[in-house]
């Protein structure tokens, strides 16, 4: 019994870690960067993608490096992982999550910045329903790609490569639409620090990337046969 709390423990600590630095290296490249008009696009996009292969290979062998409410609900539906296991990952996935927006803040604090910004997700120009759609089919993709590169049939390998450039590819369509969300855990704690319209959105970039997860899960177990 005592093992098990240990490597629960240990997974639960990479999923922490690695959630925060996603969000961390993410959004605060997205903020100090200058936003869209600063750094670009394609280097926040960058900024995210990277943070997936680092921690891909680093605490991967730990935690399978989920670091996302949406891939790991993909991969309970798929038999990969308990519920309680999938629990504690959530837990842990929100709180990194919302301590890396307290770093970022911080970090702005220090700067005599402004902290209206920390990279929180929002409609833009777009009604609820496109962008749902948007989230939906952006976290479809990155899912579909996760669970298929990580199946039986898949390269390890090369997982956390292919998984780290497929979140930049989702970005870089995502980011001028929705500033891109597909992970409910980067969402939840920009929202929550920025109130206002972020937070009443925020519902959407929780549902729509599991859905997207949802779907991701059953087409590759179904259609693509990533657990065979």
């Amino acid at each position: 019994m005592k093992f098990k709390e240990e490597r629960f423990l240990k997974k639960a600590l990479a999923e922490f870690i690695g959630t925060f630095t996603l969000v961390l290296f993410g959004t605060g490249t997205a903020v100090l960067g200058g936003g869209i008009e600063g750094i670009g696009t394609p280097g926040i996009a960058l900024a995210f993608g990277l943070s997936i292969v680092a921690m891909a290979y680093s605490i991967g062998t730990i935690s399978g490096c989920h670091i996302n409410p949406a891939v790991s609900i993909a991969m309970f539906i798929n038999k990969r992982m308990p519920l309680k296991e999938l629990c504690i990952y959530l837990v842990a996935q929100i709180l990194g999550g919302i301590v890396a927006t307290l770093t970022l803040r911080t970090f702005l604090l220090a700067s005599s910045l402004s902290t209206d910004n920390l990279g929180q997700n929002g409609f833009g120009a777009l009604s609820a329903s496109g962008a749902f759609l948007v989230e939906m089919i952006l976290t479809f993709i990155f899912v579909l790609v996760v669970l298929t590169t990580t199946g039986k049939q898949g390269n390890a390998a090369f997982a956390g490569l292919a998984i780290g450039l497929t979140l930049t590819l989702v970005h870089l369509l995502g980011i001028p639409l929705t500033g891109t969300s597909v992970n409910p855990a980067r969402s939840i704690a920009p929202a929550l620090f920025t109130g206002q319209a972020a937070l009443s959105e925020l519902w959407l970039f929780i549902l729509a990337p599991i859905v997207g997860g949802v779907l991701a899960a059953l087409v590759s177990k179904f259609v693509l046969s990533s657990e065979k």
